[in-house]
């Protein structure tokens, strides 16, 4: 009998199924080093002990997006190590920081699922959470990820589509992270003197620089994170598939458009809750990402004088920066469109 397993198909799926996810991850600074290699991101919070002890924190805070993708790669071996592309996202929240040093586990609930009209594959919603060995949660999401079915003629297990909430409230975003010392938060030293007040709903904001991507450092970001989605790895299989060849981590192409948004973000230093957000075609290497944002909404974080909370929209796109886009509705259905991102971040009053 074989001791390897090819994961979990359509089919294996059923609603209210719980899993709980192998390898327990402890986050270092080694883990955080590379990943600051990988996308050059430049928060001040998230890159300097010293910045962030003199506002309240104990020390530099994980980036919000290195934790969501390490949780995110415990789930693909039993969730989407059949994908043939993750979809989208909603409800995700940052629950509480990270540091270097601290363990992550994690678990998912399956609640929905939708066979295709092809039958050769189907959609899986999956809640996942991110946890401490204490049981402490630290972060938790929604994503639907098109998974392919191992049998065509099985059965499908019924469909259930389930209602998600339009974005996550600005009133459960205070516990992402500590009371913050503005006083002591040195806006040069951030890189901006554009605090919450300076943003106006509608505002857009064009990131300006691109990053191209290469094959090996999206590879490596995405073994950093225990990723193992044969599709990002595999180019034997890959060439057989419907691109030709290996596909990027959505993922990555959301950490692009975060640090090249320090660019006129400088102070969003932190990622309270992704409200959605639309994988809207893929990313090969060799591309160059650009990104904008718009201010969709400000918000009062409730109990916090410290912080407030912009809602913004990020656009990602490839080999077509900011300037060739009216920056409209509409635009996301353009074939250059990567990413649409709608989330919630929190800056100095």
């Amino acid at each position: 009998m074989s001791k390897t397993g090819d994961g979990n198909f359509f089919e294996d799926f059923h609603i209210g199924q719980v899993i709980k996810h192998a390898v327990p991850r402890t986050i270092t600074v080694g883990d955080v080093a590379l990943y600051n290699g990988l996308f050059g991101p430049r928060f001040a919070v998230q890159s300097s002990d010293v910045f962030a002890r003199a506002i309240g924190y104990p020390c530099s805070p994980v980036d919000d997006l290195l934790v969501f993708h390490v949780v995110f790669g415990k789930t693909v071996p039993d969730i989407s190590l059949n994908a043939v592309a993750n979809l989208g996202y909603a409800a995700c929240r940052v629950l509480a920081p990270v540091y270097p040093g601290d363990t992550l586990n994690a678990e998912s609930e399956i609640i929905g699922l939708k066979e295709n009209s092809s039958r050769k594959t189907g959609i899986v919603f999956v809640r996942s959470t991110g946890c401490k060995p204490d049981g402490s949660k630290v972060l938790e999401y929604v994503r639907w990820v098109m998974v392919r079915k191992r049998d065509e003629a099985a059965p499908a297990p019924g469909d259930h589509v389930p209602r998600l909430p339009e974005a996550v409230l600005p009133t459960t975003l205070g516990d992402a992270c500590p009371r913050i010392d503005v006083a002591a938060y040195d806006f040069t030293l951030a890189g901006s003197r554009y605090r919450f007040g300076d943003y106006a709903v509608g505002e857009k904001i064009d990131h300006v620089d691109g990053i191209t991507v290469e094959e090996a450092e999206h590879q490596i970001a995405t073994r950093l994170y225990q990723n193992t989605a044969r599709i990002h790895f595999d180019q034997h299989s890959a060439a057989q598939g419907r691109f030709g060849r290996r596909l990027i981590y959505g993922g990555h192409v959301i950490s692009l458009a975060r640090a090249l948004s320090f660019n006129g973000l400088a102070n969003a230093f932190h990622v309270a809750a992704i409200n959605g957000g639309r994988h809207v075609s893929p990313l090969f290497a060799d591309a160059t990402v650009f990104a904008w944002s718009e201010v969709l909404a400000k918000a009062d974080v409730p109990g916090r004088d410290d912080v407030g909370a912009l809602r913004l929209r990020t656009v990602a796109t490839k080999d077509h920066p900011c300037a060739d886009f009216p920056l409209k509705s509409g635009d996301e259905d353009d074939p250059a469109v990567l990413l649409d991102l709608d989330y919630w971040a929190l800056m100095p009053r």
